[in-house]
């Protein structure tokens, strides 16, 4: 199959997920799952990370597999939830300046763990689904930074609705000292780990490429 056989949709409206597909040669729509998740977020045990983001990324894909019904055409749904965990506490996206403070300056110096659940839904025009999910997980160390540079940063509003408060591809890149594990997952989306799971589910990564 080719690049105009796929339908691509990607279950989240983050420009950084779609981004990171654009760059890697995959064209996809945007479908926003209604799944509210805060509720669950709220009564999770913060033991249990990956859970939870595995968990909402299973909802999301099957939020949006659901408003896509029958397709014409193989269709496959990409679905990720992304948490910060840090001290063992779940960081989602801190929403206001004061609570984006108040988590970065605890970052300063220290080290934790970016946490992406990923949901992959191949849906035939036949009706039939397969699907596959895992977890990426990425360890963060931060530079030490001081109060003026931290008011800055928060100053110009991207941490406020990213997961822990910053990102790898933007103005908090210089604050981020080095990372173990995939850099794509910081940004949004584990690519090697969604060409796997592709992979596993009989799909051909090129065959995605949309200049094939």
């Amino acid at each position: 199959m080719t690049a105009s056989e796929w339908d691509v949709v990607l279950a989240s409206a983050s420009a950084a997920r779609a981004g990171l597909l654009a760059n890697a040669g995959l064209t996809a729509r945007s479908i926003v799952s209604s799944v509210d998740e805060g509720p669950i977020t709220a009564a999770w045990d913060p033991a249990d990370a990956a859970g939870l983001v595995q968990t909402l990324a299973d909802l999301k894909a099957d939020d949006v597999v659901a408003q896509l019904g029958a397709v014409a055409r193989p269709t496959i749904v990409l679905a990720a939830d992304s948490m910060f965990r840090f001290d063992g506490e779940l960081l989602g996206k801190p929403g206001d300046a004061q609570t984006a403070t108040r988590r970065l300056a605890a970052l300063s110096g220290r080290t934790g763990h970016l946490l992406t659940g990923h949901t992959v839904v191949v849906r035939q025009p036949d009706g039939r689904d397969s699907r596959a999910h895992e977890v990426a997980a990425t360890e963060i160390w931060f530079a030490e930074f001081d109060d003026a540079e931290l008011a800055a940063y928060v100053a110009t509003g991207e941490p406020l609705d990213v997961a822990g408060g910053f990102t790898l591809d933007g103005i908090a890149a210089p604050l981020i000292q080095g990372i173990s594990g995939d850099p794509s997952n910081v940004i949004g989306l584990s690519l090697p780990l969604i060409r796997r799971l592709l992979a596993d589910l009989g799909v051909f990564w090129p065959d995605l490429w949309a200049q094939s």
